[in-house]
Protein backbone atom coordinates (compact mmCIF):
# COMPACT_ATOMS: atom_id res chain seq x y z
CA UNK A 1 0.00 0.00 0.00
CA UNK A 2 1.22 3.49 -0.85
CA UNK A 3 1.18 4.99 2.63
CA UNK A 4 1.58 8.70 3.32
CA UNK A 5 1.81 10.13 6.78
CA UNK A 6 2.96 13.34 8.35
CA UNK A 7 6.48 12.05 8.95
CA UNK A 8 6.94 11.12 5.28
CA UNK A 9 5.72 14.55 4.24
CA UNK A 10 8.25 16.23 6.47
CA UNK A 11 11.01 14.05 5.09
CA UNK A 12 9.92 14.96 1.58
CA UNK A 13 10.41 18.63 2.44
CA UNK A 14 6.78 19.67 1.97
CA UNK A 15 6.21 23.39 2.07
CA UNK A 16 9.84 24.56 2.04
CA UNK A 17 9.69 28.25 2.96
CA UNK A 18 9.78 30.57 -0.02
CA UNK A 19 8.73 28.06 -2.69
CA UNK A 20 5.56 26.24 -3.67
CA UNK A 21 5.56 22.46 -3.53
CA UNK A 22 5.66 21.92 -7.25
CA UNK A 23 7.97 24.84 -7.94
CA UNK A 24 10.44 23.42 -5.44
CA UNK A 25 10.29 20.01 -7.12
CA UNK A 26 10.98 21.53 -10.52
CA UNK A 27 13.87 23.66 -9.30
CA UNK A 28 12.18 26.87 -10.43
CA UNK A 29 13.93 30.01 -9.14
CA UNK A 30 11.64 32.42 -7.29
CA UNK A 31 14.15 35.02 -6.13
CA UNK A 32 11.61 37.85 -6.09
CA UNK A 33 8.96 35.92 -4.17
CA UNK A 34 8.65 36.56 -0.42
CA UNK A 35 9.81 33.85 1.94
CA UNK A 36 6.68 32.16 3.29
CA UNK A 37 5.97 30.17 6.41
CA UNK A 38 6.15 26.43 5.80
CA UNK A 39 2.95 24.43 6.42
CA UNK A 40 5.00 22.07 8.62
CA UNK A 41 7.43 24.63 10.05
CA UNK A 42 8.17 25.71 13.62
CA UNK A 43 5.70 28.62 13.53
CA UNK A 44 2.87 26.18 12.80
CA UNK A 45 4.01 23.81 15.54
CA UNK A 46 4.19 26.70 18.04
CA UNK A 47 0.64 27.82 17.19
CA UNK A 48 -0.64 24.28 17.67
CA UNK A 49 1.04 24.05 21.07
CA UNK A 50 -0.88 27.13 22.23
CA UNK A 51 -4.15 25.33 21.47
CA UNK A 52 -3.60 22.64 24.08
CA UNK A 53 -6.32 22.33 26.70
CA UNK A 54 -5.96 20.41 29.93
CA UNK A 55 -8.17 17.33 29.96
CA UNK A 56 -8.41 17.04 26.19
CA UNK A 57 -8.71 13.47 24.91
CA UNK A 58 -7.80 11.73 21.70
CA UNK A 59 -10.76 11.01 19.43
CA UNK A 60 -9.90 8.39 16.81
CA UNK A 61 -11.81 7.79 13.59
CA UNK A 62 -11.16 5.96 10.34
CA UNK A 63 -12.46 7.31 7.05
CA UNK A 64 -12.49 5.04 4.02
CA UNK A 65 -13.05 6.91 0.76
CA UNK A 66 -14.74 4.36 -1.47
CA UNK A 67 -17.10 4.00 -4.42
CA UNK A 68 -20.34 2.09 -4.40
CA UNK A 69 -24.13 2.26 -4.37
CA UNK A 70 -26.03 4.46 -1.94
CA UNK A 71 -29.78 4.65 -1.39
CA UNK A 72 -31.34 8.10 -1.76
CA UNK A 73 -34.76 6.73 -0.77
CA UNK A 74 -37.92 6.39 -2.78
CA UNK A 75 -36.42 3.58 -4.84
CA UNK A 76 -33.58 5.78 -6.10
CA UNK A 77 -30.08 4.31 -5.83
CA UNK A 78 -26.93 5.81 -7.32
CA UNK A 79 -23.31 4.86 -7.79
CA UNK A 80 -21.11 7.48 -6.17
CA UNK A 81 -18.04 8.12 -4.04
CA UNK A 82 -18.52 8.35 -0.28
CA UNK A 83 -16.99 7.68 3.12
CA UNK A 84 -17.59 4.16 4.43
CA UNK A 85 -20.66 3.54 2.26
CA UNK A 86 -22.71 6.28 3.96
CA UNK A 87 -24.37 9.46 2.73
CA UNK A 88 -23.67 11.79 4.44
CA UNK A 89 -20.56 10.35 6.07
CA UNK A 90 -20.81 9.32 9.71
CA UNK A 91 -20.89 12.29 12.04
CA UNK A 92 -17.68 13.05 13.93
CA UNK A 93 -18.37 14.53 17.37
CA UNK A 94 -15.80 15.59 19.94
CA UNK A 95 -15.33 18.17 22.69
CA UNK A 96 -13.38 21.41 22.37
CA UNK A 97 -9.78 20.75 23.36
CA UNK A 98 -9.82 17.17 22.10
CA UNK A 99 -7.30 15.93 19.56
CA UNK A 100 -8.83 14.44 16.43
CA UNK A 101 -6.86 11.51 15.03
CA UNK A 102 -8.38 10.63 11.65
CA UNK A 103 -6.94 7.96 9.40
CA UNK A 104 -7.94 8.31 5.74
CA UNK A 105 -7.76 5.21 3.54
CA UNK A 106 -8.21 5.95 -0.17
CA UNK A 107 -10.05 3.17 -2.03
CA UNK A 108 -11.00 5.48 -4.91
CA UNK A 109 -9.62 5.22 -8.45
CA UNK A 110 -8.06 8.70 -8.08
CA UNK A 111 -6.26 10.83 -5.50
CA UNK A 112 -8.14 12.57 -2.71
CA UNK A 113 -7.79 14.37 0.66
CA UNK A 114 -9.89 15.56 3.61
CA UNK A 115 -10.35 19.25 4.43
CA UNK A 116 -11.81 20.14 7.84
CA UNK A 117 -14.05 23.03 6.86
CA UNK A 118 -14.24 25.98 9.26
CA UNK A 119 -11.72 24.76 11.82
CA UNK A 120 -8.74 26.89 12.80
CA UNK A 121 -6.34 23.97 12.87
CA UNK A 122 -2.64 23.45 12.18
CA UNK A 123 -1.76 24.26 8.59
CA UNK A 124 -0.25 20.92 7.57
CA UNK A 125 -3.49 19.14 8.52
CA UNK A 126 -5.77 21.36 6.40
CA UNK A 127 -6.04 18.78 3.62
CA UNK A 128 -5.37 20.96 0.55
CA UNK A 129 -3.07 19.41 -2.10
CA UNK A 130 -0.60 20.60 -3.17
CA UNK A 131 -0.49 23.46 -0.65
CA UNK A 132 -0.43 21.62 2.68
CA UNK A 133 0.02 17.97 1.71
CA UNK A 134 0.47 15.68 -1.25
CA UNK A 135 -2.80 14.23 -2.50
CA UNK A 136 -3.43 10.72 -1.17
CA UNK A 137 -2.99 8.34 -4.10
CA UNK A 138 -5.31 5.40 -4.84
CA UNK A 139 -4.51 2.67 -2.36
CA UNK A 140 -2.74 5.16 -0.09
CA UNK A 141 -3.49 6.51 3.35
CA UNK A 142 -2.88 9.63 5.41
CA UNK A 143 -3.08 10.35 9.13
CA UNK A 144 -4.63 13.66 10.21
CA UNK A 145 -3.94 14.77 13.76
CA UNK A 146 -4.87 18.16 15.22
CA UNK A 147 -6.44 19.88 18.20
CA UNK A 148 -10.02 21.13 17.74
CA UNK A 149 -10.25 23.95 20.26
CA UNK A 150 -13.25 25.97 19.04
CA UNK A 151 -16.82 24.72 19.62
CA UNK A 152 -19.18 24.82 16.69
CA UNK A 153 -20.81 23.20 13.68
CA UNK A 154 -18.25 22.21 11.05
CA UNK A 155 -17.87 19.56 8.34
CA UNK A 156 -15.34 17.66 6.28
CA UNK A 157 -14.94 17.08 2.54
CA UNK A 158 -12.20 16.58 -0.09
CA UNK A 159 -10.20 19.42 -1.56
CA UNK A 160 -9.33 17.79 -4.89
CA UNK A 161 -11.09 18.75 -8.13
CA UNK A 162 -14.88 18.75 -7.87
CA UNK A 163 -15.02 15.71 -5.56
CA UNK A 164 -17.02 17.85 -3.12
CA UNK A 165 -20.02 17.42 -5.45
CA UNK A 166 -20.07 13.65 -4.92
CA UNK A 167 -20.90 12.01 -1.58
CA UNK A 168 -17.57 12.58 0.16
CA UNK A 169 -18.66 14.72 3.11
CA UNK A 170 -19.95 14.55 6.65
CA UNK A 171 -20.68 16.74 9.69
CA UNK A 172 -18.08 17.52 12.33
CA UNK A 173 -19.46 18.78 15.64
CA UNK A 174 -17.20 20.27 18.32
CA UNK A 175 -19.16 20.48 21.56
CA UNK A 176 -18.69 23.21 24.14
CA UNK A 177 -17.83 21.69 27.54
CA UNK A 178 -19.51 24.74 29.08
CA UNK A 179 -22.47 24.90 26.67
CA UNK A 180 -24.49 28.07 27.47
CA UNK A 181 -27.52 27.13 25.35
CA UNK A 182 -30.44 25.34 26.96
CA UNK A 183 -32.14 22.77 24.76
CA UNK A 184 -33.51 19.23 24.99
CA UNK A 185 -32.56 17.59 21.70
CA UNK A 186 -30.44 18.18 18.61
CA UNK A 187 -30.79 17.46 14.88
CA UNK A 188 -27.90 17.86 12.45
CA UNK A 189 -29.27 18.70 8.99
CA UNK A 190 -27.02 18.33 5.94
CA UNK A 191 -28.26 19.88 2.69
CA UNK A 192 -26.99 18.93 -0.75
CA UNK A 193 -27.64 19.29 -4.47
CA UNK A 194 -27.21 15.99 -6.30
CA UNK A 195 -26.38 14.83 -9.84
CA UNK A 196 -23.71 12.13 -9.42
CA UNK A 197 -24.82 8.80 -10.88
CA UNK A 198 -28.04 10.32 -12.23
CA UNK A 199 -27.22 12.64 -15.14
CA UNK A 200 -23.49 12.00 -15.08
CA UNK A 201 -20.62 12.89 -12.79
CA UNK A 202 -19.40 16.22 -11.40
CA UNK A 203 -16.29 15.88 -13.57
CA UNK A 204 -18.48 15.60 -16.67
CA UNK A 205 -20.51 18.59 -15.52
CA UNK A 206 -17.34 20.62 -14.99
CA UNK A 207 -15.98 19.63 -18.41
CA UNK A 208 -19.22 20.83 -20.00
CA UNK A 209 -19.33 24.09 -18.05
CA UNK A 210 -15.73 25.03 -18.72
CA UNK A 211 -16.41 25.10 -22.47
CA UNK A 212 -18.07 28.44 -21.78
CA UNK A 213 -20.79 30.08 -23.80
CA UNK A 214 -18.35 31.60 -26.30
CA UNK A 215 -17.12 28.24 -27.56
CA UNK A 216 -20.14 27.12 -29.52
CA UNK A 217 -21.46 25.01 -26.68
CA UNK A 218 -24.96 26.45 -27.07
CA UNK A 219 -26.87 26.57 -30.32
CA UNK A 220 -29.05 29.47 -29.29
CA UNK A 221 -28.79 32.30 -26.84
CA UNK A 222 -25.05 31.76 -26.26
CA UNK A 223 -22.38 34.39 -26.12
CA UNK A 224 -23.59 36.37 -23.14
CA UNK A 225 -21.38 36.76 -20.10
CA UNK A 226 -24.04 35.36 -17.84
CA UNK A 227 -27.18 33.28 -18.00
CA UNK A 228 -30.11 34.99 -16.41
CA UNK A 229 -28.02 37.42 -14.33
CA UNK A 230 -29.68 40.74 -13.66
CA UNK A 231 -26.65 42.85 -12.91
CA UNK A 232 -25.58 44.33 -9.63
CA UNK A 233 -27.01 43.91 -6.25
CA UNK A 234 -30.74 44.53 -6.19
CA UNK A 235 -32.37 42.89 -3.22
CA UNK A 236 -29.80 41.10 -1.16
CA UNK A 237 -28.69 39.46 2.01
CA UNK A 238 -25.07 38.92 3.04
CA UNK A 239 -22.85 41.90 2.49
CA UNK A 240 -25.66 44.47 2.51
CA UNK A 241 -25.14 46.38 5.77
CA UNK A 242 -28.11 48.09 7.34
CA UNK A 243 -30.69 45.52 6.24
CA UNK A 244 -31.56 43.67 9.42
CA UNK A 245 -34.17 41.42 7.90
CA UNK A 246 -36.40 41.01 4.90
CA UNK A 247 -39.86 39.85 3.97
CA UNK A 248 -39.41 38.33 0.55
CA UNK A 249 -41.69 36.49 -1.83
CA UNK A 250 -40.63 33.15 -3.27
CA UNK A 251 -37.93 33.39 -5.89
CA UNK A 252 -38.54 32.46 -9.49
CA UNK A 253 -38.04 28.89 -10.61
CA UNK A 254 -35.29 27.99 -13.01
CA UNK A 255 -36.20 27.52 -16.67
CA UNK A 256 -34.96 24.11 -17.73
CA UNK A 257 -32.89 24.42 -20.90
CA UNK A 258 -30.40 21.82 -19.83
CA UNK A 259 -31.85 18.74 -21.52
CA UNK A 260 -29.89 16.54 -23.83
CA UNK A 261 -31.80 17.66 -26.90
CA UNK A 262 -32.11 21.01 -28.65
CA UNK A 263 -28.48 21.21 -29.72
CA UNK A 264 -27.34 22.07 -26.20
CA UNK A 265 -23.68 21.08 -26.03
CA UNK A 266 -23.71 21.26 -22.25
CA UNK A 267 -26.12 18.35 -22.19
CA UNK A 268 -28.01 17.72 -18.97
CA UNK A 269 -25.79 19.88 -16.76
CA UNK A 270 -26.59 23.50 -17.64
CA UNK A 271 -29.40 25.32 -15.82
CA UNK A 272 -30.74 28.37 -17.65
CA UNK A 273 -32.89 31.14 -16.27
CA UNK A 274 -32.44 30.39 -12.56
CA UNK A 275 -33.07 33.73 -10.90
CA UNK A 276 -33.34 35.01 -7.34
CA UNK A 277 -33.73 38.49 -5.93
CA UNK A 278 -32.11 37.32 -2.70
CA UNK A 279 -28.99 36.34 -4.65
CA UNK A 280 -28.89 39.48 -6.78
CA UNK A 281 -30.02 37.86 -10.02
CA UNK A 282 -28.48 34.67 -11.40
CA UNK A 283 -29.09 31.83 -8.93
CA UNK A 284 -26.80 29.10 -10.28
CA UNK A 285 -25.10 27.32 -13.15
CA UNK A 286 -25.79 23.64 -12.63
CA UNK A 287 -28.95 21.61 -13.15
CA UNK A 288 -29.45 19.07 -10.36
CA UNK A 289 -32.06 16.31 -10.59
CA UNK A 290 -32.28 15.97 -6.79
CA UNK A 291 -31.99 18.08 -3.66
CA UNK A 292 -31.25 16.13 -0.50
CA UNK A 293 -31.77 16.49 3.22
CA UNK A 294 -29.48 14.11 5.10
CA UNK A 295 -28.96 12.09 1.95
CA UNK A 296 -32.64 11.52 1.13
CA UNK A 297 -34.94 12.74 -1.64
CA UNK A 298 -38.28 14.43 -0.80
CA UNK A 299 -40.27 11.31 -1.73
CA UNK A 300 -38.64 9.49 1.22
CA UNK A 301 -37.64 12.29 3.57
CA UNK A 302 -35.24 12.06 6.49
CA UNK A 303 -37.32 12.30 9.67
CA UNK A 304 -36.63 13.66 13.14
CA UNK A 305 -38.91 12.19 15.85
CA UNK A 306 -39.41 14.21 18.99
CA UNK A 307 -41.95 15.36 21.52
CA UNK A 308 -44.09 18.49 21.53
CA UNK A 309 -42.92 21.26 23.80
CA UNK A 310 -39.29 20.22 23.67
CA UNK A 311 -36.61 22.65 22.56
CA UNK A 312 -34.68 21.43 19.52
CA UNK A 313 -31.29 22.66 18.37
CA UNK A 314 -30.91 22.54 14.59
CA UNK A 315 -27.38 22.46 13.18
CA UNK A 316 -27.82 23.13 9.45
CA UNK A 317 -24.96 22.94 6.96
CA UNK A 318 -24.94 23.35 3.19
CA UNK A 319 -22.73 20.75 1.49
CA UNK A 320 -23.99 21.70 -1.97
CA UNK A 321 -21.82 22.42 -4.99
CA UNK A 322 -23.76 25.24 -6.65
CA UNK A 323 -26.94 25.91 -4.66
CA UNK A 324 -28.02 28.30 -1.92
CA UNK A 325 -30.87 26.91 0.16
CA UNK A 326 -33.71 28.86 1.75
CA UNK A 327 -34.67 26.81 4.80
CA UNK A 328 -37.84 26.93 6.93
CA UNK A 329 -39.66 24.65 9.36
CA UNK A 330 -43.39 24.81 8.65
CA UNK A 331 -45.50 26.09 11.55
CA UNK A 332 -42.52 27.31 13.55
CA UNK A 333 -40.29 30.33 14.04
CA UNK A 334 -36.58 29.86 14.51
CA UNK A 335 -34.14 31.61 16.81
CA UNK A 336 -30.71 31.95 15.20
CA UNK A 337 -27.92 31.25 17.71
CA UNK A 338 -24.79 30.62 15.61
CA UNK A 339 -23.38 31.12 12.16
CA UNK A 340 -20.32 29.21 10.90
CA UNK A 341 -19.79 27.82 14.38
CA UNK A 342 -19.67 31.13 16.26
CA UNK A 343 -22.43 32.40 18.58
CA UNK A 344 -24.49 35.48 17.74
CA UNK A 345 -26.95 37.60 19.67
CA UNK A 346 -30.15 35.59 19.33
CA UNK A 347 -32.21 36.64 16.32
CA UNK A 348 -35.73 35.56 15.30
CA UNK A 349 -36.22 34.18 11.80
CA UNK A 350 -38.92 32.56 9.71
CA UNK A 351 -36.34 31.21 7.25
CA UNK A 352 -32.60 31.18 6.60
CA UNK A 353 -30.57 31.62 3.41
CA UNK A 354 -27.54 29.30 3.52
CA UNK A 355 -24.85 29.34 0.85
CA UNK A 356 -22.47 26.45 0.07
CA UNK A 357 -20.08 25.99 2.99
CA UNK A 358 -22.15 28.05 5.43
CA UNK A 359 -23.66 26.71 8.65
CA UNK A 360 -26.42 28.06 10.88
CA UNK A 361 -27.57 26.86 14.29
CA UNK A 362 -31.08 27.67 15.47
CA UNK A 363 -33.39 26.82 18.37
CA UNK A 364 -37.07 25.97 17.98
CA UNK A 365 -39.75 24.87 20.42
CA UNK A 366 -41.67 22.03 18.78
CA UNK A 367 -45.42 22.03 18.31
CA UNK A 368 -47.58 18.89 18.20
CA UNK A 369 -47.94 17.25 14.79
CA UNK A 370 -45.96 16.60 11.60
CA UNK A 371 -44.04 19.47 10.03
CA UNK A 372 -42.01 19.94 6.83
CA UNK A 373 -38.43 21.16 6.99
CA UNK A 374 -38.12 22.56 3.47
CA UNK A 375 -34.78 23.44 1.88
CA UNK A 376 -35.79 25.48 -1.17
CA UNK A 377 -33.08 25.45 -3.85
CA UNK A 378 -33.03 29.22 -4.14
CA UNK A 379 -34.11 30.34 -7.61
CA UNK A 380 -34.11 26.82 -9.05
CA UNK A 381 -37.76 25.84 -8.68
CA UNK A 382 -37.20 22.71 -6.55
CA UNK A 383 -36.49 21.77 -2.95
CA UNK A 384 -35.22 19.21 -0.49
CA UNK A 385 -37.46 17.97 2.32
CA UNK A 386 -37.05 16.71 5.85
CA UNK A 387 -39.79 15.97 8.37
CA UNK A 388 -40.17 16.79 12.06
CA UNK A 389 -42.69 14.43 13.67
CA UNK A 390 -43.92 14.96 17.22
CA UNK A 391 -47.40 13.46 16.83
CA UNK A 392 -49.74 11.73 14.43
CA UNK A 393 -50.38 12.88 10.90
CA UNK A 394 -49.54 12.34 7.26
CA UNK A 395 -46.08 12.93 5.87
CA UNK A 396 -46.02 16.28 4.04
CA UNK A 397 -46.07 16.28 0.26
CA UNK A 398 -42.71 16.61 -1.52
CA UNK A 399 -44.05 19.82 -3.09
CA UNK A 400 -45.05 21.51 0.18
CA UNK A 401 -43.93 25.14 0.51
CA UNK A 402 -44.67 26.51 4.01
CA UNK A 403 -45.48 30.20 4.33
CA UNK A 404 -42.42 30.70 6.53
CA UNK A 405 -40.26 30.54 3.38
CA UNK A 406 -41.69 33.95 2.46
CA UNK A 407 -41.20 35.42 5.93
CA UNK A 408 -38.35 37.16 7.66
CA UNK A 409 -34.82 36.12 6.64
CA UNK A 410 -32.12 37.75 8.77
CA UNK A 411 -29.29 39.32 6.85
CA UNK A 412 -26.00 37.73 7.93
CA UNK A 413 -24.22 41.10 7.99
CA UNK A 414 -26.81 42.43 10.45
CA UNK A 415 -26.33 39.62 12.96
CA UNK A 416 -24.23 40.62 15.96
CA UNK A 417 -21.52 38.53 17.59
CA UNK A 418 -22.21 37.26 21.08
CA UNK A 419 -20.15 38.48 24.01
CA UNK A 420 -16.75 36.87 24.11
CA UNK A 421 -16.28 36.34 20.37
CA UNK A 422 -16.13 39.93 19.11
CA UNK A 423 -12.92 41.04 17.49
CA UNK A 424 -11.34 43.88 19.46
CA UNK A 425 -11.64 47.28 17.80
CA UNK A 426 -8.59 47.88 15.65
CA UNK A 427 -7.69 49.42 12.32
CA UNK A 428 -6.42 46.98 9.70
CA UNK A 429 -2.65 46.82 9.28
CA UNK A 430 -3.03 45.57 5.73
CA UNK A 431 -5.92 45.57 3.25
CA UNK A 432 -6.13 43.22 0.31
CA UNK A 433 -8.68 44.34 -2.26
CA UNK A 434 -9.87 41.24 -4.06
CA UNK A 435 -11.98 41.58 -7.18
CA UNK A 436 -14.12 38.59 -8.05
CA UNK A 437 -13.88 38.26 -11.81
CA UNK A 438 -14.97 36.13 -14.74
CA UNK A 439 -18.22 34.90 -16.19
CA UNK A 440 -20.08 32.21 -18.07
CA UNK A 441 -18.90 33.39 -21.50
CA UNK A 442 -15.44 31.87 -21.08
CA UNK A 443 -16.00 30.19 -17.69
CA UNK A 444 -12.93 32.07 -16.52
CA UNK A 445 -13.73 32.66 -12.84
CA UNK A 446 -10.80 34.15 -10.93
CA UNK A 447 -9.52 36.66 -8.39
CA UNK A 448 -8.21 40.01 -9.64
CA UNK A 449 -8.47 38.72 -13.20
CA UNK A 450 -6.27 35.66 -12.58
CA UNK A 451 -7.13 32.00 -12.49
CA UNK A 452 -5.39 30.19 -9.66
CA UNK A 453 -2.58 27.96 -10.93
CA UNK A 454 -2.13 24.74 -8.94
CA UNK A 455 1.26 24.28 -10.63
CA UNK A 456 2.43 27.58 -9.11
CA UNK A 457 0.26 27.93 -5.99
CA UNK A 458 2.40 30.65 -4.36
CA UNK A 459 2.85 32.74 -7.52
CA UNK A 460 0.57 35.60 -6.40
CA UNK A 461 -0.10 35.21 -2.67
CA UNK A 462 -2.01 37.64 -0.49
CA UNK A 463 0.74 38.01 2.11
CA UNK A 464 0.27 38.78 5.79
CA UNK A 465 2.49 38.99 8.86
CA UNK A 466 1.74 37.24 12.13
CA UNK A 467 -0.06 39.57 14.54
CA UNK A 468 -1.58 41.80 11.88
CA UNK A 469 -5.22 42.77 11.62
CA UNK A 470 -6.00 41.92 7.99
CA UNK A 471 -8.86 43.20 5.86
CA UNK A 472 -10.07 41.24 2.85
CA UNK A 473 -12.16 43.60 0.75
CA UNK A 474 -14.16 41.61 -1.77
CA UNK A 475 -15.66 43.41 -4.75
CA UNK A 476 -17.88 41.27 -6.94
CA UNK A 477 -17.43 42.45 -10.52
CA UNK A 478 -19.35 39.47 -11.92
CA UNK A 479 -23.06 38.86 -12.54
CA UNK A 480 -23.11 35.86 -10.18
CA UNK A 481 -23.11 35.54 -6.38
CA UNK A 482 -20.08 33.86 -4.81
CA UNK A 483 -19.77 32.16 -1.39
CA UNK A 484 -16.21 33.11 -0.42
CA UNK A 485 -14.46 30.88 2.12
CA UNK A 486 -11.23 31.46 4.05
CA UNK A 487 -9.36 28.49 5.52
CA UNK A 488 -7.79 28.44 8.98
CA UNK A 489 -9.41 31.64 10.29
CA UNK A 490 -12.70 33.34 11.03
CA UNK A 491 -13.35 36.92 10.04
CA UNK A 492 -15.66 39.66 11.23
CA UNK A 493 -18.24 40.38 8.57
CA UNK A 494 -18.48 44.10 7.92
CA UNK A 495 -17.90 46.72 10.59
CA UNK A 496 -19.66 44.95 13.44
CA UNK A 497 -21.06 41.71 12.06
CA UNK A 498 -20.69 38.11 13.19
CA UNK A 499 -17.63 35.86 13.08
CA UNK A 500 -17.75 33.71 9.94
CA UNK A 501 -15.51 31.79 7.56
CA UNK A 502 -17.84 31.82 4.53
CA UNK A 503 -19.79 34.78 3.15
CA UNK A 504 -22.09 35.30 0.19
CA UNK A 505 -20.88 38.23 -1.95
CA UNK A 506 -23.64 39.46 -4.23
CA UNK A 507 -23.13 40.86 -7.75
CA UNK A 508 -21.97 44.47 -7.78
CA UNK A 509 -21.35 44.62 -4.04
CA UNK A 510 -18.29 45.15 -1.87
CA UNK A 511 -17.88 43.23 1.40
CA UNK A 512 -15.13 43.76 3.96
CA UNK A 513 -13.97 40.91 6.20
CA UNK A 514 -11.43 41.49 9.00
CA UNK A 515 -9.41 38.80 10.74
CA UNK A 516 -6.43 38.53 13.04
CA UNK A 517 -3.39 36.79 11.57
CA UNK A 518 -2.94 34.34 14.44
CA UNK A 519 -2.64 30.98 12.65
CA UNK A 520 0.54 30.84 10.57
CA UNK A 521 0.79 28.92 7.34
CA UNK A 522 -0.53 28.98 3.78
CA UNK A 523 -4.30 29.08 3.56
CA UNK A 524 -6.71 28.81 0.67
CA UNK A 525 -9.21 31.58 -0.05
CA UNK A 526 -11.80 30.55 -2.63
CA UNK A 527 -15.33 30.52 -3.91
CA UNK A 528 -17.15 27.54 -2.39
CA UNK A 529 -19.15 27.02 -5.53
CA UNK A 530 -17.27 23.84 -6.45
CA UNK A 531 -17.19 24.67 -10.16
CA UNK A 532 -16.17 28.32 -9.78
CA UNK A 533 -13.38 27.39 -7.39
CA UNK A 534 -12.04 24.60 -9.57
CA UNK A 535 -12.09 26.83 -12.65
CA UNK A 536 -9.79 29.32 -10.89
CA UNK A 537 -11.61 31.48 -8.33
CA UNK A 538 -9.04 30.70 -5.63
CA UNK A 539 -6.10 32.43 -4.00
CA UNK A 540 -3.52 31.88 -1.29
CA UNK A 541 -3.35 33.83 1.97
CA UNK A 542 0.23 33.22 3.09
CA UNK A 543 2.21 34.29 6.15
CA UNK A 544 5.65 35.77 5.54
CA UNK A 545 8.47 33.93 7.25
Amino acid sequence: MNTLNRRSLLLAGLGTAGAGLLAACSGETRSTAPALVSPSGPAVAAAEKKRRHSGGREHRVRLTATHGTVDLGGGKTVRTWNFDGRLPGKEIRLTAGDTLVADLANHLPTSTSVHWHGLALRNDMDGVPPITQRAVAPGGSFGYRFIADTPGTYWFHPHVGVQLDRGLYGPLIVEDPHEPLRYDDEWVVVLDDWLDGVTGTPDQAFAALRQGMDHGSMSHGGGSSSHGGEGGGHGGMDGMPGMDGMDMGSSGGGMDMGGSGGGMGMGPFMLMGASSTLLGGDAGDVKYPHYLVNGKVPAAPATYRGKPGRRLRLRILNAGGDTAFRVALGGHRLTVTHTDGYPVVHEPADALLIGPGERYDALVTLDDGVFPLVALAEGKGAAGLGVVRTGSGDTPSPTVRPKELDGRIPNAAALRPADGVRLAARKPDVTHRIELTGGMAKYDWGLNGRRFDMNRPDAHPFTVDAGQRVRLQFHNATEMWHPMHLHGHTFRLGAAGPRKDTVIVLPGTTVSCDFDADNPGRWMLHCHNAYHGESGMMGLVAYRA
